[in-house]
């Protein structure tokens, strides 16, 4: 068995922080997702020069758009957009699934 493996990729979790905080710093980005603050910046520059992140300089601060139209890459999943990567990891958590392994995105009220 291989520990430490992950279903997302680095590409992914940088893309999910600035979509959750636009205005985050590398250095914020690095510690998220749990590279160095240089890879964080050579995955940002992955994702902006591929189109599906906009920067913005604004005074000394960056903002970030992500572009949320964009298809997946691989061929297999090219269908889907990001934005339903997106969705799913950026929706409200409603509190510890039964298995206490963390949250499950909130459910809509009963009418």
């Amino acid at each position: 068995m291989h520990d430490g493996w992950t279903f997302l990729t680095s590409h992914a979790h940088v893309l999910l922080a600035v979509a959750r905080d636009p205005d985050i710093r590398i250095q914020d980005i690095a510690t998220t997702v749990g590279v160095t603050p240089r890879a964080a910046l050579t995955i940002l520059q992955d994702l902006e020069d591929a189109g599906y992140v906009r920067r913005t300089r604004v005074g000394r601060r960056n903002h970030y758009t992500v572009e949320p139209s964009r298809p997946f890459r691989h061929p297999e999943t090219a269908a889907h957009d990001v934005g339903e990567l997106i969705a799913i990891f950026t929706s409200p958590v409603a509190g510890p699934r039964e298995d206490g392994q963390g949250g499950e995105a909130a459910r809509p009220e009963d009418p």
